[in-house]
């Protein structure tokens, strides 16, 4: 694209694409994105374009008009307009400029608003965006956020001394609300979109062994002990739950004739109902609590009268009893996997009574079955014994002739 000074008395000599080519553009020395297309087809004349960037930094095109229809010093003047325009904020196409909003209002005014109904850990979002987000990137424009500064916040985490995973969840949840930036054309794209996670695995399980397993059992059941939070727990062990799902437990839920409890779809994490079968210990803790007919919860705090939302403070002092520091009120569920994987039933059994929607899930629980794993192993090798030959006396009769006159 040729760049000169342009010139009325040049035209139409100069609006002519040389041999061999099909377009030619003629770019104004004098006016910076001004230019002429030149068409093989449309010989002596061209049409004058401007040529900008949006706000996005995208190259556009703006058409003013044909050389036959309008002069060179007419195209000059509404380029300068349209340039004009542009710096103000007008978009030459007719269609509005976007209003950049800062990541402090997006997320505080439409990210939060968007989730609160429809995510149930919004209020972690909140915190987390909050606490560390907020302070580097609240007062950016969307636009002007990189990814090497979400690289960088990522790292940093670290350094202030959060774990690989927690550090994820703040880019993850960047990450999120970005995507539903793009979703409603607020922003084109995404600079956490290719951001590499440490994906550390974090899993932690802890599981009892028959000494400490009797341990916390006698702290549980010790009529000294706060029976309330006594019994969560058990219930807990007895049915593989997850906390919220016991402490939101209802009279209303549970069926002891035919044994089962059907945890409702607004409770349960997969976001389907739930049935969890009952077992001796689950009802025999269900008999001892005073609540049924009284109150539609399970579990009460008699001080409030109100169901329990968390009961942190009194579990840290009944494992600290119990000389078991580190268990942690989620490790009751897993002792309850262990339970069924090490009696022998299936992971599939152990998916269902967990309420687990993917088996990937229920096979971190496999290396737990090591006698199943043992007895497995065995019927190769019964499989061996029983086709291998027996030594004895019938050894000359089955030896080659060859071989019995060596020996």
């Amino acid at each position: 694209m040729p760049v000169m000074k342009l010139n009325q008395a040049m035209f139409p000599q100069v609006l002519q694409c040389p041999a061999g080519t099909s377009r030619l553009e003629l770019c104004d020395a004098d006016l910076p994105g001004l230019y002429i297309e030149i068409r093989a087809t449309s010989p002596g004349q061209g049409t004058f374009y401007l040529r900008y960037k949006d706000a996005t930094g995208k190259t556009c095109h703006k058409r003013i008009g044909s050389t036959a229809d309008i002069s060179l010093a007419d195209a000059r003047k509404q380029a300068k307009v349209t340039k004009g325009e542009i710096a103000s904020g007008i978009n030459p196409k007719g269609e509005p400029k976007k209003v950049m909003l800062t990541y402090d209002s997006f997320f505080t005014d439409e990210y939060l608003p968007y989730v609160t109904p429809r995510k149930r850990s919004w209020k972690r979002d909140e915190e987390l965006y909050r606490l560390r987000i907020k302070k580097v990137f609240g007062d950016k424009k969307l636009d002007a956020i990189t990814r090497q500064e979400i690289q960088s916040f990522h790292t940093a985490l670290l350094a202030e001394g959060l774990a690989p995973a927690s550090a994820d969840h703040h880019v993850k949840l960047i990450r999120q609300s970005l995507n539903l930036a793009i979703e409603w054309d607020m922003l084109d794209k995404n600079p956490a979109a290719k951001v590499p996670l440490f994906n550390v695995d974090n899993k932690v399980e802890h599981y009892l062994d028959d000494e400490q397993l009797g341990r916390l059992l006698a702290v549980l059941r010790d009529p000294n002990s706060p029976r309330s939070v006594c019994q969560i727990a058990l219930f807990l062990l007895s049915t593989g739950a997850r906390l919220n799902e016991a402490l939101s437990a209802k009279w209303g839920d549970i069926d002891q004739a035919t044994r089962v409890w059907r945890i409702p779809a607004t409770v349960s994490k997969s976001r389907k109902i739930r049935v969890v079968p009952l077992n001796d210990s689950a009802l025999e803790v269900l008999a001892e609590l005073d609540t049924e007919g009284q109150f539609e919860h399970l579990f009460v705090n008699r001080q409030t009268g109100k169901p329990y939302t968390t009961i942190m403070k009194v579990w840290s002092r009944l494992r600290q009893k119990a000389g078991l520091p580190f268990l942690r009120i989620h490790d009751l569920r897993h002792m309850y996997a262990s339970f069924l994987v090490n009696s022998g039933r299936t992971l599939y059994e152990v998916q269902a009574c967990l309420g687990h929607s993917d088996p990937k899930v229920t096979m971190r629980y496999s290396h737990l079955s090591s006698k199943s794993m043992q007895e497995a192993a065995n019927s190769a090798s019964v499989a061996i014994q029983r086709g291998r030959p027996i030594v004895g006396a019938n050894d000359a009769a089955t030896t080659p002739p060859g071989e019995a006159l060596a020996a």
